[in-house]
C-alpha cells in the first residue's frame, strides 16, 4: 500500500482540525483564520465547551467572541480551562485572555443561538462566512437575476453588497431570501418600498432588508461597540435619503483601532476587508439575537 502523499496528509489535519462549519463554500473553511476581537480582557471571560460538536466557543460577557475546534484525545495540548484538546497555539492563546477561576458551561448553545446546529453560535457563524467570501472573491456586478427558491442565489462569481450579507447569514442557516420572502406575505405594512413581491430581488435591495433586520435582529443604539458578525447599514450617498449600503463587521483590527468591515463596495470591486467605520456614517446597527446561558 502506497504511503499518502505529505500534502494530502497535511489537508487531512487540517480538515480534523476545523471547526464543524456546516455552511457556505465548504471547500474555503480551512483558509479561514479569525482572532479575538479588540477590548476582550481576562475580567468577564468564560467558555463553552460542546463536545459533541467538538467546539469550545469564547464568550465576553453575554457575546461570543471566538470559537475552537477540540482535537481528539491524545492531539494537540490540553485546553486551559481543564476540558477538552486543542491545537498548541489555539491553547496559548485562550490561557493569556481566560482566568483560571472562569466560568465553564458544557453542553451546546441554545438552538436560538445557533440556528444550523452546527455548535458554531450565529454571530461567529454569520463572520465565518463572510470570512470565506474574501477568499471566494465575488465581482460586484449589479444585475437583476432570477433564481430559484429557497436558497437561491445568484452566481458565486459575482455579487452586491447585499449578496456579501445575504452568504454570511446563509452560513449560519439564515435563508434571508426565504426570510425577507415570507415576512413581505406575513406583515406587508412593514415594507412599504416594495411595490411588486419578487423572491429573487426583495431581499437584495438594501432599503427592502432593513425592515427585516428591524423586526428580527437586536437593534444597537449609536456608540455600541462593534463586534464580529455584527451588521451594519451606511449611508454613502448623505444626498439620498437612507442607507444604501451594508457589511459585516470584521474581527480585524484597523489602524484605526476599530474593526474592518467586510462588504463589496461599488462597480470593480469584489469582496474585501474595508476601514469604514471611521469615515462613512453608519445609518444601523445589527446584532444576531443571543441566549447565551451563563
Amino acid at each position: 500500500m502506497m504511503a499518502m502523499p505529505a500534502l494530502l496528509l497535511y489537508a487531512l489535519a487540517s480538515l480534523a482540525a476545523a471547526l464543524p462549519d456546516r455552511g457556505i463554500y465548504p471547500e474555503l473553511a480551512a483558509q479561514v483564520s479569525t482572532v479575538i476581537p479588540l477590548g476582550v480582557t481576562r475580567a468577564q471571560t468564560w467558555v463553552r465547551i460542546d463536545a459533541a460538536h467538538r467546539v469550545l466557543t469564547l464568550y465576553d460577557a453575554d457575546d461570543p467572541v471566538k470559537a475552537y475546534p477540540l482535537l481528539p484525545a491524545g492531539e494537540g495540548a490540553p485546553s486551559p480551562v481543564g476540558e477538552g484538546r486543542l491545537r498548541p497555539e489555539d491553547a496559548a492563546e485562550l490561557a493569556k485572555i481566560v482566568a483560571p477561576e472562569a466560568r465553564v458551561v458544557t453542553g451546546a448553545p441554545p438552538r436560538g443561538e445557533d440556528r444550523d446546529g452546527d455548535g458554531i453560535v450565529d454571530r461567529l457563524d454569520i463572520l465565518l462566512g463572510a470570512k470565506k467570501l474574501l477568499h471566494n472573491g465575488a465581482r460586484y456586478i449589479e444585475r437583476y437575476v432570477s433564481i430559484p427558491y429557497p436558497n437561491g442565489d445568484v452566481p458565486r462569481t459575482e455579487g452586491v453588497c447585499s449578496d456579501t450579507v445575504i452568504r454570511a447569514l446563509r452560513n449560519a442557516g439564515i435563508d434571508l431570501q426565504k426570510e425577507v420572502h415570507e415576512d413581505i406575505l406575513r406583515a406587508p405594512k412593514a415594507y412599504p418600498m416594495v411595490e411588486k413581491v419578487d423572491a429573487s430581488i426583495n431581499h437584495r435591495r438594501v432599503h427592502t432588508i432593513l425592515p427585516w433586520f428591524q423586526r428580527h435582529f437586536i437593534t444597537l443604539p449609536k456608540g455600541t461597540r462593534y463586534l464580529p458578525g455584527d451588521i451594519v447599514f451606511f449611508d454613502t450617498f448623505p444626498s439620498r435619503e437612507g442607507p444604501d449600503h451594508l457589511g459585516v463587521v470584521s474581527d480585524t483590527p484597523s489602524a484605526k483601532n476599530l474593526p474592518m468591515v467586510i462588504n463589496n463596495w461599488t462597480d470593480g470591486a469584489t469582496d474585501a476587508e474595508m476601514e469604514l467605520l471611521s469615515w462613512v456614517p453608519v445609518t444601523h446597527h445589527f446584532r444576531a439575537k443571543s441566549s447565551a446561558t451563563r
